[in-house]
């Protein structure tokens, strides 16, 4: 059985699209679905089920996905053990990451990246919305904050500080807050990806523990440009990371307020498709996000012992 041809079944099985599995091979869509026609051809037997809007994999796709992906990982494997010198990594890479971290921290060094493997190429998303690894397509994905997907390889990168702001605005029309009884005559700009949730609220930890207070907002924003700029213009406090707020204090744009009162430091992960063989180009800049991260993370704190 071709192993290429098991390669572009899988990238279309995983992207749930014959446009996506075709733009990351560097083929034609027609080319693609001709190769999966003759592979179902050959095994007799439907692997994916294609609308007009969607394409699913069937239960029988899905068995032959999981000992095509064995099979395919078993190949690459054997092939590398005889490698005397590793090849030059190439291909397409899809990544997605917060907005912040990826214009501060990883885009501006993604030049040495890129000068050590010249022909790798890299699909960069800075978006708020949430992807879906699988379904998009993505290699891997960084997230920051508690995780909510399920079935993906997480690995702990380390923590974002988080600190409070306000505008020298803001303070010189509702005063200094000290204390978070204070707070109560003050207000927040709300950050929230889905609107018309939660109410709003001040975020701290005490005795360890974090904990909420209520607020008053009057503006709601799903956006982390959108809600520094917010605070910007005097609406309202915001907690925030530090990583995107420095430069802006330095300027005395913002204020730290409260600073014994900060919200718990943000989780930073780097989340990918479980499977058995991990391409090379995946895995090498995972590892050097891991690197880079490091430099500008706080450490994770151990898990406890049993």
């Amino acid at each position: 059985m071709d192993l290429d041809a098991l390669r572009t079944y899988l990238l279309v099985a995983e992207s749930a699209s014959f446009t996506r599995a075709a733009e990351r091979l560097g083929l034609t869509r027609a080319r693609v679905s001709t190769v999966v026609q003759q592979l179902e051809a050959e095994l007799g037997t439907r692997l994916l089920q294609r609308t007009t809007r969607s394409v699913r994999v069937t239960p029988d796709g899905q068995l032959f996905a999981e000992r095509a992906q064995a099979l395919v990982g078993d190949a690459d494997e054997l092939q590398a053990l005889f490698q005397r010198q590793p090849a030059a990594l190439r291909g397409r890479l899809r990544v997605d990451m917060p907005g912040q971290m990826s214009s501060q921290v990883l885009i501006p060094r993604l030049p040495e990246f890129l000068a050590a493997h010249p022909q790798v190429e890299i699909e960069l998303s800075s978006t708020d919305r949430r992807v879906d690894l699988v379904h998009e397509g993505f290699d891997c994905v960084i997230r920051a904050g508690a995780l909510r997907e399920s079935g993906l390889v997480a690995r702990p990168l380390g923590l974002l500080p988080q600190i409070n702001v306000a505008s020298p605005a803001y303070l010189a029309a509702f005063g200094l807050p000290r204390t978070l009884d204070d707070l109560a005559h003050h207000r927040i700009v709300r950050y929230s990806s889905t609107l018309g949730g939660a109410a709003a609220g001040w975020e701290y930890v005490e005795g360890g523990e974090p904990r909420m207070r209520p607020m008053a907002a009057v503006l709601t924003v799903n956006n982390t440009f959108a809600y520094e700029s917010a605070c910007l213009a005097g609406l309202g406090l915001i907690q925030a990371p530090a990583l995107g707020l420095r430069e802006l204090i330095d300027a005395g744009r913002l204020v730290e307020v409260l600073p014994a009162h900060r919200p718990e430091p943000l989780p930073v992960t780097l989340l990918y498709a479980h499977r058995r063989q991990v391409a090379r180009r995946v895995q090498a800049f995972m590892d050097w996000v891991a690197g880079v991260m490091a430099e500008v993370l706080a450490p994770a704190a151990p898990p406890p012992r049993a």
